[in-house]
């Protein structure tokens, strides 16, 4: 193989019925317009009906029928290959959709439990603690308590094509057919009585019956015991479908039979048949509720219908890659991006089998491989695995903190305390909300991991006295104080950065934990780093016996260090998940000092980034991984990347912003309502909600009137937000418990302050806010793009966010895209970006024309085809260029980035300003502004001119201070707020 096609810009597109593989075919000219080289989607594979995202897949080897299927997937690709596209696909090996209308391997192991084909496919732990579980499956899908829900009749039994099912709402799951003869014998003496002992149709049934009753248990779990057991069954279900299909006195036994079973709704001891049935299942059917402290199937977070997968196992790495493998062979699909790698058993033994399935499977070149890692605040991506690097939160994060001003940290912080009440540290906020997750969603594994845990403390005197309880306090306090998502311990060994990690986080529990003993946390550590063990870890991993692993503990049987080894690594499946749902989903919605730093992988205590500490995250990703992913929205941002600049922008001014806060606050008084006792919403509820309706109030032309009433559209949006936010804070009400008072009220304040009594008042006052914040998040917004494209690394743009992405959290941003609009307006903006391009004199006039006309979006749009032009021009040079960090001198209090791509002769110089409110007052920070400000160039560059690829205009290079090169930036930003320059042709002409 070559060494892998590497994309120099992705577009990401969200694929569901809605907008299948059709019509992302017809756009196909319009991404290579845009200037990108790879079409990057959301999984293609089968989901489950309906899924408007495809992380639930149901089976890996079917392109999805709601997508269009194979047949769309061939006229997707063709479309892709005739504009010179690749196709980055996102696949899921974590976790699987577990409908069992759609997904075969669920169903088998519904049907035959530990005895089925599939049953090694899924993570399930068939000797829980709880004695009633053994070998059985808990499945939370009852909408009430199981007895209650039986008897009235919810769960019934079906006959189908020769098997039984039980019913249940919409679903329909499988019946052990070694127990159905518990159903066909009811009322089969009379059947016999009528049609005589003799009859060849009841001597066939009886037969049937006798096959059934004699297939293995599904208990056993022996290869021959799963061979027989399917072979049979199967032969059994197809002599009875045909026996019915012909003789109508048999099929009417089975309907008498089963509405005997299914019982009588007011007589419960009629359902005592069905219940002994479904007790003698592979499964246990109980409420919702039960999920958090029972499941003993490892879930994709805390969601029931998403089952975690094998995929270390490598039957079933073959098994779920095969489709994949297939179109990597045939060159249709070229990367990668693999989705939630930390919920892996071995991340870097699935990326090495990742590369070498393409390298088996013949592909012509290397794939690109992107992990979708959450990197913690200066974390770096391990070592050994087999990647191109991330899919880009780490660059999001560090680019968002340039457009906030560290400096008001501190005074952000007051204004946060004073107006809400609040005054818990980030790091109090995250534990506590780690904390509540460990206790109710993910309960169920916490207390697997505590069995575990117990069973090695017994394994040795030393630490046998400790209690179940004991060593369950000590994982909580343990997992609480985790500073990343997960650490990657393997039979490999583990690195020092792993080691360091597990000590920072028993540091803490113990810290934070006086009243837990102290020897506990010896012990766990002596568990997942053992005395005189091997920690060196190099190479991208391989799967051997336990006679190859590095990691032997003194003293340590072979045995108990194999069980100390699976703990350690199940312990990281799940400190991964806990992160996830208690920062992300918890803590992100409590902490609410300022949004734009509530990012995946953002630590809001850290208010703000130097351009300093930015050239520094960027070298090092440059040295070790540069062809990682630039992204500043995905599918899975909290914000819209245009939201987030503007509310970072809030930062620049926090006196304006506590101003009007203390007026807004005032007006909002009558639109709250009294729930409990409380107003609602609460104080730190109605911070986040004008936070974000700043962030997302529309862009408006300069002199538009004041509305006295918000759109009817905005307005829900901002209600379904909150309900979102404050449902995931978990504070007043949750989605498990909705406090209805308190949601209602909620939903109330939002009418009121945007169209209700309170709307005009609050609107005169806010409507200017916005508009002000709404030109500075712009300006954010345009430098915010210019870094993520011409900064090392793969820029990848999220559906529709060429034009500005005021959105939300999903569902709001993946509403509909309007492409029609987008591919008109990119037509109109060509020759604009041909001629700034070619140096012709006119353009920087009607680029000017644009950004006076900022509110339409057309600047960001013509922004994106000028740097993703030259990107395509040149791809060698972004793509491996040297980074050269450009310092800067520039007015009090305002901030910029400057830097230089450098590739042989080639060049690129990229000046983006971060802070600019003060300087630009209400305007965008160009021209005359910048006074004598410059940015210095390597002494290389001498005094050769510049283009303004944006603007068509030449800049100067004169001498600066100590007689280096420079450039003046009010030459540079004479037209826009950001400029990206490149060697002006020497004839001085076009």
């Amino acid at each position: 193989m070559t060494d892998a096609r590497v994309p120099h810009a992705t577009y990401r597109l969200q694929l569901h019925r809605g907008f299948t593989l059709d019509d992302a075919a017809r756009i196909a000219a319009y991404l290579a317009r845009l200037g990108v080289s790879d079409c990057y989607t959301s999984p293609i594979f089968r989901a489950t009906a309906g899924s408007t995202h495809g992380y639930d897949v149901c089976d890996h080897n079917e392109i999805g029928p709601e997508l269009g299927g194979a047949e769309a997937y061939g006229r997707f690709s063709a479309a892709l290959s005739g504009q010179g596209l690749a196709h980055l696909v996102d696949f899921v090996p974590n976790h699987m959709g577990i409908s069992t209308a759609s997904n075969p391997w669920w169903r088998d192991v519904l049907e035959n439990g530990p005895c089925s084909v599939s049953a090694r496919f899924f993570d399930i732990d068939w000797e829980p603690a709880e004695t009633q579980l053994r070998n059985k499956v808990l499945l939370p899908v009852l909408g009430d308590q199981y007895g209650l829900a039986l008897e009235r009749g919810e769960l019934r039994l079906v006959f189908e094509d020769g098997q039984l099912e039980v019913e249940y709402a919409d679903q329909r799951l499988p019946v052990n057919p070694r127990q159905a003869p518990l159903v066909y014998r009811v009322g089969f003496d009379e059947l016999q009585a009528r049609l005589g002992a003799d009859d060849p149709d009841v001597l066939e049934l009886l037969s049937i019956l006798s096959s059934l009753h004699f297939l293995p248990p599904y208990t056993i779990s022996t290869p021959e015991a799963i061979e027989e057991r399917q072979r049979e069954k199967e032969v059994a279900r197809r002599r009875l479908a045909a026996l019915v299909a012909r003789s109508p006195a048999i099929r009417a036994h089975i309907d008498t039979a089963i509405a005997a079973v299914n019982g009588t709704p007011g007589d419960a001891r009629s359902f005592d048949r069905l219940h002994e049935l479904l007790e003698a299942q592979p499964y246990r059917l109980a409420s919702w509720r039960t999920a958090a402290d029972e499941i003993n199937y490892r879930r994709f977070f805390d969601i029931n219908s998403l089952a975690g997968v094998r995929v270390e196992d490598p039957v079933v790495f073959e098994a779920i890659h095969a489709l994949l493998g297939t179109l990597i062979a045939g060159g249709f699909v070229s990367g990668v991006r693999v989705d939630h790698p930390d919920g892996l058993f071995d991340p870097a033994g699935y990326f090495a089998d990742l590369r070498a399935l393409a390298a088996r499977r013949g592909a012509a070149e290397a794939i690109y491989v992107l992990a979708e890692k959450i990197l913690a605040i200066d974390e770096d991506l391990p070592g050994d695995w087999a990647v191109d690097g991330t899919t880009g939160y780490d660059f999001l994060n560090d680019v968002t903190g340039l457009f906030v001003d560290r400096r008001n940290g501190r005074r952000l912080q007051g204004i946060y305390q004073r107006f809400t009440g609040r005054d818990d540290s980030w790091r109090l906020v995250s534990q506590r909300s780690k904390r509540l997750i460990m206790d109710t969603a993910m309960a169920s594994e916490l207390g697997v991991l505590a069995d575990a845990l117990e069973r090695l403390s017994q394994s040795t005197r030393r630490w046998r006295d400790f209690t179940r309880h004991s060593l369950r306090d000590a994982l909580v306090a343990f997992v609480a104080c985790f500073p990343v998502y997960r650490t990657y311990i393997t039979m490999r060994g583990w690195s020092a950065r792993d080691a360091e990690v597990i000590d920072e986080a028993l540091t803490c529990a113990r810290r934070s934990n006086p009243a837990v003993e102290s020897t506990v946390f010896d012990f766990l550590r002596s568990v997942l780093l053992p005395e005189g063990a091997e920690c060196a870890r190099s190479g991208a991993g391989h799967r051997g016996p336990a006679s190859d692993r590095a990691r032997r503990g003194a003293g340590v049987p072979a045995a108990e260090e194999d069980a100390r080894l699976r703990f350690a690594m199940k312990l990281q499946q799940y400190t991964a998940p806990v992160q996830a749902k208690g920062i992300e989903d918890t803590a992100f919605y409590r902490y609410n000092l300022l949004l734009a730093l509530n990012e995946v992988g953002g630590d809001p205590a850290r208010v703000g980034r130097a351009p300093r500490q930015f050239h520094d995250a960027v070298r090092r990703r440059a040295a070790r991984w540069p062809r990682a992913m630039t992204a500043t929205s995905t599918h899975d941002t909290k914000l819209g990347e245009d939201t987030r600049a503007r509310i970072a922008a809030i930062s620049e001014r926090p006196g304006d912003w506590q101003r009007a806060l203390a007026r807004w606050s005032r007006i909002a008084r009558k639109a709250k309502a009294t729930a409990y006792g409380e107003g609602a919403p609460d104080r730190n509820d109605e911070y986040r909600f004008y936070q974000v309706l700043a962030g997302v109030w529309p862009t408006e032309p300069a002199g538009a009137p004041v509305p006295a009433a918000a759109q009817e559209g905005l307005v829900e949006r901002l209600q379904q937000y909150m309900d979102k936010a404050t449902r995931e804070a978990k504070l007043h009400t949750s989605w498990i418990n909705p406090n209805v008072p308190y949601d209602e009220a909620t939903r109330r304040f939002v009418h009121e302050m945007l169209a209700g009594d309170a709307a005009p008042a609050f609107l005169a006052d806010f409507v200017p806010f916005a508009r002000e914040l709404s030109r500075a998040g712009a300006g954010n917004s345009l430098s915010q793009l210019l870094l993520k494209a011409a900064a090392p690394g793969v820029p990848d743009f999220y559906q529709g966010t060429e034009l500005w992405d005021l959105t939300l959290v999903d569902p709001d941003n993946r509403r509909p895209v309007d492409f029609g609009a987008r591919i008109r307006l990119a037509g109109e903006l060509e020759p604009l970006v041909r001629d700034a391009r070619d140096g012709v004199a006119t353009a920087a006039a009607r680029v000017a024309a644009l950004l006076d006309e900022w509110p339409a979006g057309r600047i960001k749009l013509f922004t994106t085809l000028a740097v993703l032009g030259l990107r395509r021009e040149q791809p060698s040079l972004f793509v491996a260029g040297e980074y050269l960090p450009l310092e800067a001198r520039l007015p009090k209090g305002a901030e910029a980035v400057a830097f230089a791509r450098r590739l042989g002769d080639a060049a690129a110089i990229a000046i983006a300003p971060t802070l600019v409110r003060g300087l630009a007052g209400g305007a965008f920070a160009t021209g005359d502004m910048w006074q004598d400000a410059a940015v210095y160039l390597p002494e290389s560059a001498g005094d050769a001119p510049w283009l303004n690829v944006l603007t068509g205009e030449r800049v100067a290079a004169a001498a600066g201070e100590h007689a280096r090169p420079a450039v003046r930036l009010r030459d540079a930003l004479r037209t826009l707020p950001m400029a990206l320059l490149v060697p002006a042709p020497q004839d001085g002409g076009a």
